[in-house]
């Protein structure tokens, strides 16, 4: 059976092979109604499949966004790669998602890779202060949207969450049911000062610890950002005869593994130990007893992050303050921190 083509369909449409192109690719000529209808019935009717690997070569450009993020098996991320596969579907557009696993040379590798692939451009979700990656969106002079963290090496417009008012807004209310002090788990060895969601939540606690006149000193703990190794810092800390009564951890991966060695330790949460997290994935609603964390509106943001990427009307050439669009938190009471 020979190859059904565009010429094909536009025969049996009866107009013309632009205006078969404009429909197939949604523009960039707007095309009536009625014509749009007996293209895409013409296209039913043969079976046409565009062949996007020539549009692609004619173009030089394809209808994808390539994604990298640390590590999609943390819910965190896959949450919001799904947020913005989503956002990418309402433009017509697709996405690749790669893994940097926090490392600086899987970051820079699939940085070539999309761009090589002449993706529409790139979001990133950055594991580090990304320096080489920095030097590698220059030299392709590529088109990229921070996602969630804006490291000091990148330039380019960013999408980010309110961490440090997020975690304010935690530690104040595990202050507020009486406990003496809130400790915090979430900074590694590695964690950058500048840019970071963590440092963020960190710096975030350290302000609301000092409004209360509390000392920081001591209370603020290392840990990986998974709930795996958090479990096993969190036995040591809670293991200690001056355990804290409160904790609140920079990311909900940390707190759901807090609460399973509280579990283990039985140690009742939160008659003995309050237990505040950060992101409001989805299973923080199902943990036992459910999580109080900090939440902000990941679809809004992935949206927000494909339209800066897609629209050149909505890219900022400003400073890097007016390049910045910043999310609210908002605070999600349940039960691991004594609420009824």
């Amino acid at each position: 059976m020979a190859k059904v083509t565009r010429d094909d369909v536009a025969r049996l449409a009866g107009t013309s092979t632009a205006v078969v192109s404009y429909v197939i690719n949604n523009g960039p000529r707007p095309v009536a109604p009625a014509t749009r209808e007996r293209v895409l019935a013409a296209i039913k009717e043969l079976g046409y499949r565009p062949d996007r690997v020539a549009q692609a070569m004619a173009s030089r450009r394809t209808d994808l966004i390539g994604m990298i993020v640390p590590d999609a098996r943390q819910p965190f991320f896959a949450e919001m790669a799904h947020a913005v596969e989503q956002a990418a579907a309402e433009r017509g557009k697709m996405v690749l998602v790669g893994n940097s696993d926090y490392l600086d040379e899987r970051e820079v590798h699939y940085l070539r890779a999309f761009l090589g692939m002449r993706v529409s451009g790139l979001i990133l979700v950055s594991q580090g202060p990304s320096e080489h990656a920095a030097a590698e969106i220059d030299a392709w002079d590529a088109r990229v949207v921070l996602l969630h963290r804006r490291p000091e090496a990148i330039e380019d417009v960013a999408v980010v969450t309110d961490d440090v008012g997020g975690a304010q807004l935690t530690t104040r209310h595990l202050l507020e049911h009486g406990h003496a002090y809130v400790a915090c788990l979430g900074i590694t060895e590695t964690t950058p000062t500048i840019g970071d969601p963590v440092a963020d939540h960190v710096e975030g606690w350290r302000r609301a610890m000092g409004e209360a006149g509390l000392a920081t000193e001591g209370r603020l703990f290392q840990a990986p950002y998974n709930r795996y190794d958090a479990y096993n810092v969190a036995l040591g800390i809670l293991s200690a005869p001056d355990r804290p009564t409160a904790i609140v951890c920079a990311t909900d991966d940390q707190a759901i593994g807090v609460l399973r060695a509280a579990r283990e330790l039985r140690i009742d949460v939160p008659g003995e130990l309050a237990v505040a997290g950060f992101d409001d994935v989805k299973e923080a609603a199902l943990t036992d007893p459910p999580l109080t964390t900090v939440a902000s509106d990941r679809p809004a943001m992935a949206r927000a992050a494909v339209d800066l990427l897609l629209d050149d009307s909505l890219r900022v050439a400003g400073s890097r303050r007016e390049r910045l669009r910043l999310f609210p938190s908002r605070l999600v009471v349940r039960q691991s921190c004594g609420c009824a």
